[in-house]
């Protein structure tokens, strides 16, 4: 069985909605490691928590990693402009994905999704709850530019930079106190 990057830290619980976003964002090859839509298990139990049951088809596949490279560009762009473009890019390839309301519950609408490839709706609605619920401006990527692993910032100020502070964060830090320590030797030895 697969786990998840992204269900708890030592903040607090990560929304279901936002764990599969993770879980499909952290997919990708990086950091060395292969991708996990590669291999028909491995995609079936990213792409579970979308909707999907047995293997995923090859063009279903092609349209999961353009939808996951759209929102990593989303997630991992400092620029609106950018944003707005890589958004854009995104609600194009999920237009094929329509929803209808349903009010069979009293006191409850529910978004049926009653055309377009069903793995790309549960995506959409995924992504539809996180943005609702005012949270997506807390998945990052890591601030490592080696890793560059997603994450759900459960901080309550929303300042993680990094998506765990015991690796990449204390990495990071190190390195720059040893240029910072190598910039000051630097300094010492042209004036002495």
């Amino acid at each position: 069985m697969a786990t998840s990057t992204a269900r708890t830290n030592d903040e607090g619980v990560v929304p279901p909605p936002a764990a599969a976003i993770v879980d499909l964002l952290n997919s990708r090859a990086y950091a060395g490691r292969p991708d996990k839509l590669d291999t028909p298990a491995s995609a079936e139990a990213v792409l579970r928590p979308f909707g999907q049951e047995g293997a995923p088809t090859p063009q279903r596949l092609d349209l999961v990693r353009a939808l996951r490279a759209d929102l990593l560009a989303v997630t991992g762009s400092s620029d609106p402009a950018d944003s707005a473009g890589n958004w854009a890019a995104f609600s194009g390839r999920a237009s094929s994905v329509t929803f209808q309301q349903d009010f069979a519950s009293p006191g409850q609408v529910r978004l049926r999704q009653i055309t377009g490839d069903p793995v790309v709706g549960g995506i959409t609605q995924h992504v539809a709850t996180i943005i609702a619920e005012g949270n997506w401006s807390r998945l990052r990527l890591c601030a490592n530019e080696v890793c560059r692993a997603a994450f759900y910032d459960t901080t309550r100020n929303r300042s993680r930079r990094w998506h765990s502070y015991g690796y990449c964060g204390n990495r990071t830090n190190v390195a720059a106190h040893r240029a910072r320590s190598a910039a000051s030797d630097d300094t010492v030895a042209a004036k002495g």
